[in-house]
């Protein structure tokens, strides 16, 4: 086999392979077999037809094209692995010359994984700074159990809406004098403060009695996701069907019985500041690893191709369809939603996308000079953490990532978080 390599646009190379006319023969005769057994020739058993027969119902073409099959998988894996290169694109072929009798000839254009130079990785100077926990801090907590403890009351007769109150109101809206599609609602649930509004609504809100009309003017903001409406001024008539209030339970040791269990306020207290001191550490050991990596990403050299990065946004536009799936909601329905395009959400995606391919190029890098290797424990833990996460065994998150063809994809995470952590075990 001969092989010669030229390089082209965009990264990429050609790869011309040369495959001695013997073993196309020998590729033809197992393809004239192949095709035997797979095809129904009248007044022959299938794989009994002779090698004429078999020629002339099928054509001389369809046979080359089986042996140029059977020859081309292993030469391409055999080129690749003499010129010592590992692409990251399926080959784009083009058969040059393909008879029998004759070399096969073919050319295979590809992008290679890029050359990564690695810069500091080890000894990497990161700071793990763990936020002190308040007593505010720990007193909001404590209030966020009084607030679901607290029971909603009628405000006193007479009373006028406040910031914070539940209301329910009755309001139309209307555009250039003219109501608008979507624009009108009745004993619509509002809390006062809570932002569901546009900009300035609620506020407007604000000392209303019920039963008082009450004119709100708001502007849409630029980027609503109603073009027909974004950025135009409206005029909403609005009345106050009812306002409720919410009654706090006082913060002492009855509270605590409720939302826990424990007997009084300090024992809860207590208990909120060691779990806010807890997440604070976990917090900070994250932000640590992040920014490590992000160094160690950072002191890398490389080119990365433009398809590795195309590619990332693919994948990451794929796992929003699922998301969005998930939740009962196609793509196409989200742009129409959001007021958006593909174009806009690939050009969005592009720059988280150009840095994880490089974070990955670093970890692989990484991973190959120190020899860092997947064992089988490794896969065992990485499952065992996935069937946790979805509520399944082991055996079937198993057969999911073999039945998906994934058990590479799933060994390659795996070797990256490996490599990830050697980078944190070694900061300085």
């Amino acid at each position: 086999m001969k092989v010669t390599v030229e390089n082209g646009e965009n990264q990429q190379v050609t790869l011309t392979i040369e495959v001695e006319a013997a073993e196309v023969s020998k590729a033809t005769e197992k393809a004239v077999k192949r095709l035997g057994n797979r095809v129904n020739i009248p007044g022959f058993r299938k794989g009994k037809a002779p090698r004429k027969i078999i020629e002339r119902n099928v054509g001389m073409e369809a046979i080359m094209q089986e042996a140029f099959d059977i020859v081309a998988p292993k030469a391409f894996a055999d080129a690749l692995e003499e010129q010592k290169i590992d692409p990251v694109t399926r080959p784009d072929i083009d058969i040059v010359t393909l008879e029998e009798g004759k070399d096969l000839v073919f050319k295979a254009t590809v992008t290679p994984r890029p050359e990564v130079t690695l810069g500091e990785y080890k000894g990497l100077k990161v700071e793990k700074k763990v936020a002190e926990v308040t007593d505010e801090d720990v007193e909001k907590q404590i209030k966020t159990f009084q607030d679901r403890q607290g029971k909603m009351v009628d405000a006193p007769e007479g009373s006028a809406v406040k910031d914070g109150d539940f209301t329910t109101l009755d309001f139309e809206g209307f555009v250039n004098g003219e109501a608008f599609e979507g624009g009108k609602g009745q004993d619509y649930p509002l809390q006062i403060g809570s932002g569901s509004f546009i900009p300035g609504f609620e506020d407007q809100l604000i000392g209303a009695k019920i039963g008082e009309e009450k004119e709100v003017n708001v502007k849409f903001p630029e980027e609503y996701h109603s073009k027909e409406l974004a950025g135009k001024d409206a005029m909403f008539k609005c009345t106050i069907r009812s306002i409720k209030q919410k009654e706090l339970p006082a913060i002492d040791d009855e509270l605590a019985k409720k939302v826990s269990k424990f007997e009084t306020i300090a024992e809860l207290r207590a208990d909120v500041r060691k779990n806010l001191e807890e997440n604070a550490q976990r917090q900070a050991e994250n932000t640590q690893r992040t920014e490590a990596i992000e160094q160690a990403t950072n002191n890398i050299t490389v080119d990365i191709p433009a398809v590795m990065i195309d590619n990332r946004v693919n994948a990451m536009i794929q796992e929003m369809a699922m998301r969005l799936e998930q939740q009962g909601m196609n793509l196409e329905m989200y742009l129409q939603y959001a007021g958006t395009d593909l174009a806009k959400i690939r050009e969005d995606y592009r720059e988280t996308a150009e840095k994880n391919v490089k974070t990955d190029l670093m970890l692989e890098e990484v991973a190959k000079v120190e020899n860092i290797k997947v064992e089988a424990k490794d896969l065992d833990a990485e499952v065992a953490g996935m069937a946790a996460a979805y509520g399944a065994t082991p055996v079937q998150i198993q057969k999911i990532i073999k039945e998906q063809g994934r058990v590479g994809d799933l060994a390659a995470t795996v070797l990256r978080k490996k490599t990830a952590q050697f980078i944190i075990d070694n900061i300085a």
